[in-house]
């Protein structure tokens, strides 16, 4: 077999590109994982490079909700996560994308609405958002706008730069106002927040207010003597200097378990409650 074989998905039509005859693209070695649509056993390849053959085949295509919210990161509720099926578009004037383990939709765009990201034709991440409102809760919502919006400076302990703005997801809101699943998006929009790193942050966060509790200061660096933020809660009630963190499961791994004590006895140090 040729040495350069894609590390990913790719169009059967650019075989002989490859160095591939057509009896070596039928050997066991690659799969038809659709119709003219090939990928090497061997592939180690990323999320983008194993689907990046869809949009080769079909320029006119890009990936959309599900699929493009694994690439661009965005956070996605437990039901979504388990679908694992190609999601392809096309220009509302144009036919529903058509093949095996693919679901096809006919999407109105907006300029901007489409990128390029990692080689691969994608929905932006703002327009990623607004497509899966129709598929979630608002809470669910929520939590996929946070995640967007997230963003840490260069200073914290690990700088995030956000995939987009809270301006460009109510853009997107207004340019689609007969939109299904707007109306829950644009009840969201007013609880998107900067900072919750997971949507267990979103989801701690919403409970609070829930309860009735006033709304926290999503990732406050706490400082120390020397001007400098040791301690980053997820949340803080900066006034009444209380520290709130959401312990997932991997908190309870020995040496996440030890960074929390050390974490809590320099939070009291400082003179705030963990």
């Amino acid at each position: 077999m040729p040495a350069n074989l894609p590390n990913g998905s790719f169009p059967a039509s650019i075989a002989g590109k490859l160095g591939l005859s057509q009896k070596q693209l039928r050997r066991d070695g690659i799969v038809t994982v659709s119709r003219g649509l090939r990928l090497p056993l061997h592939s180690t390849g990323t999320v983008a490079e194993n689907l990046h053959g869809y949009t080769e085949l079909d320029p006119e295509c890009c990936l959309c909700q599900a699929s493009a919210a694994r690439l661009h990161g965005i956070a996605l509720p437990a039901h979504l996560e388990e679908d694992w099926r190609i999601h392809l578009a096309r220009q509302s004037t144009g036919w529903k994308p058509r093949r095996r383990k693919v679901v096809g939709h006919q999407v109105d765009f907006r300029p901007g609405e489409v990128i390029f990201l990692d080689g691969v034709r994608v929905t932006s991440p703002a327009r990623t958002w607004l497509d899966l409102a129709q598929l979630m809760g608002v809470d669910e919502i929520i939590a996929a706008g946070d995640s967007v919006v997230c963003s840490h400076g260069d200073d914290h302990p690990v700088p995030r730069v956000p995939l987009g703005t809270i301006e460009e997801l109510k853009a997107a809101v207004a340019a689609h106002p007969g939109m299904r699943g707007v109306r829950k998006a644009r009840l969201a929009l007013d609880l998107v927040r900067v900072g919750a790193d997971s949507r267990q942050e979103t989801r701690m966060r919403l409970a609070l207010l829930d309860a009735g509790l006033p709304e926290p200061v999503l990732n406050y660096g706490i400082f120390n003597g020397w001007g400098m933020a040791a301690v980053w809660p997820d949340a803080a009630y900066v006034r009444e200097k209380i520290a709130l963190q959401y312990d997932g499961g991997h908190h309870g791994e020995v040496h996440q378990y030890h960074r929390d004590i050390r974490r809590q006895a320099l939070t009291e140090r400082l003179g705030w409650r963990d």
